[in-house]
């Protein structure tokens, strides 16, 4: 018997050692084929316009066109677009962090009569689709004299059904006991939430705040519907209003949509650990 299971052994274990080869590779191809549109888009904006659609492509250009960088800031008011989306991003999230955990708090740790109700109530309104309260929240801001303000981009993005849920199940994996001790030793639920459970949840911080940031700086038809002058509109307006002035340009558009993406890009480089932690663990217990 001992001979029979060492015989099969060897077998069983090159079998999972080629599977595991198999999706390595099939994991690479599939990462390959997702970043080469990011590889053409850096390419083409160091490249002229007529070199953009040269075929076939030319990964490397013979002569990068480095100015392009510098021109589009020219071009546009680019630095203001900027700006703009950069208050928007810092703000939104900071409220959406402190709103999601702190409700999360009342509703994993607190218990009150139709806490759960409530939540599912609540966490229901992220399968209502955004077209159907546009047009009331619309109508909503322009009695509140907030259209064409970034004031009604940030109230309207503060709070958030899915950080709520997502940081509600981060709490639920910090045992009870930390928050029996703290209330014994006369610790209030304001105090237990800003001393003990926040500080806890750094990898559920991290992936709120890599969300949400990529949400808002990416967002087009919320400043298309509330931004309308020039001095308000986000990065991503700007780079449509750039593509109506100057929709020939297509090497400026390209170095305008990787300065819009390489914010981003830094974000998650540095918050990556936090907020692959934060995903795999947001959702133990329930």
């Amino acid at each position: 018997m001992y001979n029979t299971i060492n015989y099969f052994m060897p077998n069983q274990n090159r079998t999972k050692k080629t599977f595991n080869n198999v999706v390595f590779v099939c994991l690479i191809v599939l990462s390959v084929l997702m970043l080469l549109p990011f590889a053409w888009m850096i390419s083409s904006s160091l490249k002229t316009d007529i070199e953009v659609f040269i075929f076939p492509i030319k990964w490397i250009p013979p002569n990068p066109q480095w100015g392009n960088y510098v021109n589009i800031w020219k071009l546009i008011p680019l630095s203001t677009f900027f700006k703009n989306t950069f208050i928007l991003t810092v703000v939104i999230t900071i409220f959406q962090l402190l709103t999601s955990s702190f409700a999360a708090y009342g509703f994993s740790r607190i218990k009150w009569k139709g806490r759960d109700v409530i939540f599912l109530a609540y966490i229901g309104t992220i399968a209502v689709p955004w077209q159907a309260f546009m047009v009331p929240q619309f109508i909503l801001m322009k009695q509140f004299g907030l259209v064409d303000t970034l004031w009604a981009m940030i109230l309207l993005q503060s709070f958030s059904a899915f950080g709520v849920f997502l940081m509600r199940q981060y709490y639920l994996t910090i045992p009870e006991e930390l928050s029996e001790a703290a209330r014994i030793d006369g610790l209030s639920e304001y105090g237990i939430y800003a001393r003990i459970l926040f500080p806890l949840t750094k990898p559920a911080i991290a992936t709120l705040v890599i969300l949400t940031s990529t949400f808002v700086w990416n967002d087009f038809m919320g400043p298309l519907i509330y931004l309308s002058s020039q001095r308000n509109m986000t990065v991503q307006i700007g780079l449509r209003m750039f593509m109506g002035l100057h929709n020939s340009l297509y090497s400026y558009i390209m170095a305008g949509s990787v300065l819009a993406i390489l914010p981003l890009a830094l974000l998650f480089f540095f918050a990556q650990k936090y907020f692959i932690e934060g995903i795999a663990t947001s959702g133990i217990k329930t």
